[in-house]
């Protein structure tokens, strides 16, 4: 159980950093890239940052769904749901809006698609940093 916790616990603040470096630095800089480069640099982003958000994302869905039916004594039920249920938001929002407006942006730079990336990148950033705050707080009750 303890390696559970902690893969479960890594995962959620590895994607906590990455999705407030992506919101405050990567996302905003996407404008200054220049139209003559932005479709390459965009297909590489996406290929470079699935090598590290999509292990990160499974381990945590994996072990969040893990943790709905087995959990440590010390967790209550509620928050088990609770930390899957902002996963759904995590994973809703990725395949609803992120994944499209990328897909838009691969074509070349779209100011008003590039707006509604940042704008709706916002849904995860406060989901993952909702599920940080979560999973500490777990990690906390537990010791």
């Amino acid at each position: 159980m303890k390696a559970l916790v902690l893969a479960h616990l890594l995962a959620t603040l590895t994607m906590f950093g990455v999705i407030w470096t992506i919101q405050l630095v990567h996302y905003p800089l996407f404008s200054g890239v220049g139209a003559d480069g932005f479709s390459d640099y965009a297909e590489q982003h996406r290929l470079r940052i699935t090598w590290i958000v999509l292990p990160a994302m499974l381990v945590e869905l994996g072990t969040a769904l893990w943790f709905v039916f087995d959990r440590p004594d010390a967790w209550p039920s509620w928050a088990a749901w609770a930390g899957l249920a902002l996963v759904g938001v995590v994973w809703l929002s990725t395949a609803v809006l992120q994944v499209p407006l990328h897909g838009a942006l691969s074509g070349g730079f779209d100011p008003d698609a590039h707006s509604r990336l940042v704008g709706t990148n916002w849904i995860r950033t406060v989901a993952w940093t909702g599920r940080a705050a979560l999973v500490l707080w777990l990690l906390h009750r537990s010791l």
